[in-house]
């Protein structure tokens, strides 16, 4: 009998990747399958919070992310019309200091690459697009849309918001509008020095939960990310590559602080995308059949989790396959990773939705100090 299993990742962004990883580190035989052409600077701009920086570091990938990414000193939150400073957290050396890494903000493709390079190129196959699932005593079949076949011992749906794995396991879901839009935009940070603590991440809370601008620094300093939410419920589409109106942006905030508003102001484009929301799933997985990030648990960005608990799922999903060696261990496994999972990003899942995440004092302990390398894994 082999002592590893042969496994294979249905996508291969941030999470299918640490999860690829994650899994070649405990000796498995990983395959990952991207419907890309290859790896480009496409998708959005990524906070990574300290509990993340921990596992990533683990990956193998930490000093990667660091040399590409900034450092926010702070994450502070300000009201939108007074500019008034409601909480502060130290996010440099006093997060490094007190949960053992820093805050880092990075464009997605920097992580990506960063994670690339601590797995074989010729163990992702790209233009590889999941047509159909099945599950029999011989492994778990996948299907691709150019005709190619393939059978694993365990597969991971690590496919994303519109998961094709999901799908086949549980049915097509159908996610609720929230009424939210969302634009962003990235500008060189020589226009906006003039901003006071531009080098930190910074929330302006606006005047409903549904309003914000936030801020933080990309490409060690030199550009600036600008993230803002408004109530809109004529704009319904869901992408993250659609062009906006930088003067429909610009109007939406017309009322912040004027610091505020020259964030917008020095902007010269922008991305816009509707923004849905889903219900916690209750099963990640069937057989040897599990998900992981989006595909189980996809958040509204308001607490900058969404890769972060991508990349948790997989140093946890790791460790829990951590000596499997048959498909029948691998399905006691699978439940062990999702009952470890399960609470944690729920509670942050329905906190995204809720928009109140240090919007004063609070104590961030229970999501920055969280180490998905040691926290206990449940029982089967």
């Amino acid at each position: 009998m082999s002592s590893s299993l042969k496994i294979g990742i249905a996508g291969g962004g941030v999470g299918g990747l640490a999860a690829a990883i994650a899994l070649r580190q405990q000796g498995h035989d990983v395959t990952v399958f991207e419907q890309a052409r290859g790896f480009s600077r496409v998708g959005a701009d990524i906070n990574l919070t300290p509990n993340v920086v921990r596992a990533i570091d683990g990956l193998g990938a930490g000093a990667a992310i660091r040399e590409r990414g900034a450092r926010p000193t702070f994450r502070i939150s300000r009201d939108w019309d007074t500019g008034q400073e409601t909480s502060r957290l130290g996010m440099g050396n006093i997060a490094e200091e007190q949960y053992g890494a820093p805050q880092v903000t990075i464009h997605r493709a920097d992580i990506i690459n960063a994670l690339a390079e601590n797995f074989p190129l010729e163990n992702i196959q790209f233009e590889k697009r999941l047509k159909s699932l099945t599950q029999s005593d011989a492994g778990v079949s996948l299907r691709f849309e150019d005709g190619s076949e393939a059978t694993f011992d365990v597969v991971v749906g690590a496919d994303g918001i519109h998961s094709r794995v999901r799908s086949a396991l549980f049915g097509e879901e159908k996610p609720r509008f929230t009424g939210v839009v969302s634009f962003r935009s990235v500008v060189p940070t020589e226009r906006v020095k003039h901003v006071p603590e531009i080098e930190a991440f910074t929330k302006w809370w606006g005047p409903n939960p549904q309003s914000q601008i936030v801020t933080f620094p990309l490409n060690q300093g030199r550009e600036t990310f600008v993230f803002a939410t408004t109530g809109q419920d004529s704009w319904h589409e869901e992408s993250w590559t659609s062009e906006g109106d930088v003067n429909e942006l610009r109007g939406f905030y017309k009322d912040f602080h004027a610091d505020a508003r020259a964030l917008l102001e020095a902007c010269d484009s922008t991305l816009k995308s509707a923004l849905y929301e889903r219900e916690p799933l209750p099963q990640w997985s069937v057989g040897t059949v599990t998900l992981l990030g989006d595909a189980c648990h996809p958040m509204l960005p308001f607490m900058a989790q969404g890769a972060g608990m991508a990349i948790e799922d997989a140093v946890v999903l790791g460790r829990a396959l951590a000596g499997v060696s048959s498909r029948a261990q691998a399905v006691d496994a699978l439940r062990r990773y999702e009952k470890t999972r399960q609470e944690r990003t729920a509670k942050i899942q329905i906190g995204s939705r809720g928009n109140q995440w240090m919007k004063g004092p609070g104590n961030a302990d229970w999501v920055y100090g969280y180490d998905a390398w040691k926290v206990a894994l449940a029982e089967a």
